[in-house]
């Protein structure tokens, strides 16, 4: 796809694209989004490298795509999110002193147990390890989908799995945890592409059949998805950015520099559609 105002390349041939040819500091005006929107639905992940942003400016360009999310854990209960003018953005440091990258590390989707999970996600990052690692993996659930069996899709056609949000948020927040059943294949509300909707963080069940069943086609589906045909890896230097449609993308975090530090800034995008069967 051709674009008027940015210059997209794509990273691999299912999913990512570096963007250039923008400054996210700056205002940004209607053809301009236009561009950056039609990128994602095209790339599903979108990276951007020199691009120093304040908290103001990061959340001024999420909201361009819609309003912004306060991730479950935005009470307070949740250290991570701040308070104070920025209650949507949510800090994420890891250095000497981290146990974990909280939940991160395992491929999953931001908060599928929602009714109306978040539309997307853009997360900044300042300050890199200074020897390399902390990479950010990205898999396309359009190819997932794709390189099913007829058969495997014919089993799933109209099937559902719950999403519990109590696997990912129970030990962070007081907030009360959502336990949603979503389609396993989904339409996307924009480009109409079916996907595979499952993620190991979230689903816990097939709706419908025994537990020995539900575990063997979620443990296949788990390890389909993550494939690496389906996956992009970012490698980021410092004020870079990744903006990912939520709707058909895992992603997890590699945790491969302890102890050195990894931190930068996430805001979320509400999304404005229940998931949509395929």
């Amino acid at each position: 796809m051709a674009y008027e105002t940015i210059r997209v390349t794509p990273v691999t041939p299912n999913i990512g694209g570096m963007v250039e040819n923008i400054d996210l500091n700056k205002s940004l005006d209607p053809l301009v989004v236009q561009d950056l929107h039609d990128a994602l639905m095209e790339h599903q992940v979108l990276f951007f490298r020199d691009q120093e942003l304040t908290h103001d400016t990061q959340k001024a360009l999420g909201a361009h795509f819609g309003t912004l999310h306060i991730s479950v854990g935005g009470d307070g209960t949740n250290s991570k999110q701040l308070g104070g003018d920025h209650p949507e953005v949510r800090a994420l440091h890891f250095d000497e002193t981290s146990t974990s990258v909280s939940g991160n590390e395992m491929w999953h989707t931001d908060q599928s147990c929602m009714e109306v999970p978040p539309m997307g996600t853009i997360l900044y990052i300042h300050t890199v390890p200074p020897d390399g690692g902390g990479d950010t993996m990205f898999a396309s659930m359009y190819a997932a989908y794709d390189a099913l069996s007829d058969n495997m899709k014919s089993y799933l056609e109209g099937v559902t799995a719950l999403h519990d949000g109590a696997q990912a948020f129970a030990q962070t927040t007081s907030n009360k945890l959502p336990v949603t059943e979503q389609p396993i294949i989904a339409k996307h509300p924009v480009t109409g592409r079916r996907l595979l909707f499952v993620n190991p963080v979230f689903t816990t069940r097939i709706c419908g059949v025994s537990k020995d069943e539900s575990d063997a086609i979620l443990g296949y589906l788990f390890q389909h998805g993550a494939h690496p045909n389906f996956q992009v890896r970012f490698d980021w230097s410092p004020h870079s950015i990744a903006f990912w449609d939520n709707r058909c993308t895992h992603h997890r975090a590699l945790w491969d520099y302890y102890p050195n530090t990894r931190s930068g800034f996430r805001i979320q995008i509400k999304g404005t559609d229940k998931v949509i069967p395929g």
